[in-house]
């Protein structure tokens, strides 16, 4: 897996301040039938009904956060951009179980949680690397036995990311070996998306 050469390093906080700075809802979150059709793809590909336990990385404006709420007793939801988390809060006031954080990962990752559900939406091509891996082994670290993993994840490359989305579902697929912690649990390849579904051996 390599870098994007012009930018190798994981895109710091500035950058996602800069963006909703531009514009409330840079990537059409809650209006582009592409997201909504992508979010009804995630939300389908969960096998269970119920998580007691999720975390999702990289709410953003907490549009896909809302949906997932349903399925889960507590969900906590995190992102680098201040500005997405007021949204996001707004947005789902009326869910006492969801719970939003200003969080950088893998800088800073929930200490001593464990979940039932992962969710790594439209991220892991924002991270380098050695951050890609780092997250991994965090993730890792507190997925519950029998827990699951989902990854989605924009495929086309775009300039300034660090990777692709295939770059990152391709660094997991790796770890889903016989001796490894990860069961590949199946994955859906769509005209600019990807999903995967993991499950923590």
């Amino acid at each position: 897996m390599q870098p994007n050469p012009n930018q190798p390093n994981t895109l710091p906080p500035s950058y996602f301040d800069e963006v909703y700075r531009a514009n409330a809802d840079p990537w059409n979150f809650e209006t582009s039938p592409y997201e909504r059709e992508k979010y009804a793809t995630t939300i389908g590909a969960l096998p269970r009904d119920h998580y007691p336990q999720a975390f999702e990385i990289g709410c953003s404006l907490g549009v896909l956060t809302e949906q997932l709420a349903p399925r889960c007793g507590h969900l906590l939801a995190v992102d680098v951009a201040a500005a997405a988390l007021e949204q996001a809060r707004l947005r789902c006031a009326h869910l006492p179980h969801v719970e939003f954080q200003e969080l950088r990962v893998p800088e800073e990752f929930p200490s001593q949680q464990a979940f039932d559900l992962i969710l790594v939406s439209e991220v892991g091509y924002y991270w380098s690397p050695e951050d890609l891996a780092r997250a991994a082994d965090q993730v890792l670290a507190a997925l519950q036995p029998g827990g699951h993993l989902l990854l989605v994840h924009w495929t086309p490359r775009v300039h300034d990311y660090p990777l692709t989305g295939d770059d990152v579902h391709t660094f997991f697929l790796e770890l889903a070996t016989p001796e490894g912690a990860l069961h590949h649990l199946g994955g859906q390849r769509h005209e600019q998306y990807r999903l995967d579904l993991f499950s923590r051996i």
